[in-house]
């Protein structure tokens, strides 16, 4: 696709997340408003309206999906300045990832097995907590379905950041470090972005428990899977 038969997409993309983002500050952050879910909402109504397949709009506007990789690297930038507090927190933080990324996985196997999934269903389901690459790339090694992983992943990223504000809420958990690292291991890179709209030190330890569920992930997955007798 040409660059100019591209633009109307990409300007869609930025006008879509632009007034997502101002619904969510004029209601004032309300999870119902999520910028990723009211961006994602509107961008697919335009497309069913128009009758414009994915593929189309995707190749429009694959330069946002470009920016993916820098804008993931720059997130070692607000985390680089956290270096001492987690030098001291190492322990705590390693803990917390074992039980967030086992939690994860188990649950998301349970309740599919509960509702009789296939185990192609549960394969994909498994890795739902890691980020999308990751989490498609370790579903279609298990014999899992790509397309169902990316979907789990981009709800269980979409609840978990709604849901966030009013689970620390209730636990009366007050320290950003620790609302960060459990968005980033439970909401992925939604939870990320959620993060860093409350501070910096929210979306450093964030960012951190995202690329450290991830590589957790990819590993445990397998062996659960193995033990469970549900790897291809």
């Amino acid at each position: 696709m040409s660059a100019l038969a591209a633009l109307p997409w990409l300007a869609l993309t930025l006008a879509a997340y632009a007034v997502a983002l101002w619904l969510f500050r004029r209601g004032g952050l309300h999870p119902l408003l999520l910028p990723v879910l009211v961006g994602t909402t509107l961008v697919v109504g335009v497309l069913l309206a128009t009758g414009t397949s994915y593929a189309t709009y995707f190749d429009g506007a694959r330069w946002i999906y470009w920016l993916v990789g820098p804008a993931t690297v720059a997130l070692a930038v607000p985390l680089y300045g956290q270096m001492e507090r987690l030098r001291r927190m190492w322990l705590p933080l390693s803990i917390a990832l074992a039980a967030g990324s086992l939690t994860a996985i188990v649950s998301a196997l349970g309740i599919a097995w509960l509702l009789g999934g296939s185990r192609a269903t549960l394969v994909a389901l498994a890795p739902k907590s890691a980020t999308m690459p990751i989490a498609m790339a370790v579903a279609e090694q298990a014999g899992g379905t790509r397309s169902l992983a990316a979907v789990a992943v981009a709800v269980t990223g979409i609840a978990g950041a709604m849901a966030a504000r009013g689970l620390l809420a209730l636990l009366r958990e007050r320290d950003e470090a620790v609302a960060g690292f459990a968005l980033g291991i439970s909401a992925h890179a939604i939870g990320v972005a959620r993060a860093l709209q409350t501070s910096p030190t929210a979306g450093a330890f964030a960012a951190l428990a995202m690329g450290l569920n991830g590589i957790a992930t990819g590993i445990v997955v397998p062996i659960v899977l193995a033990l469970l007798g549900l790897l291809a």
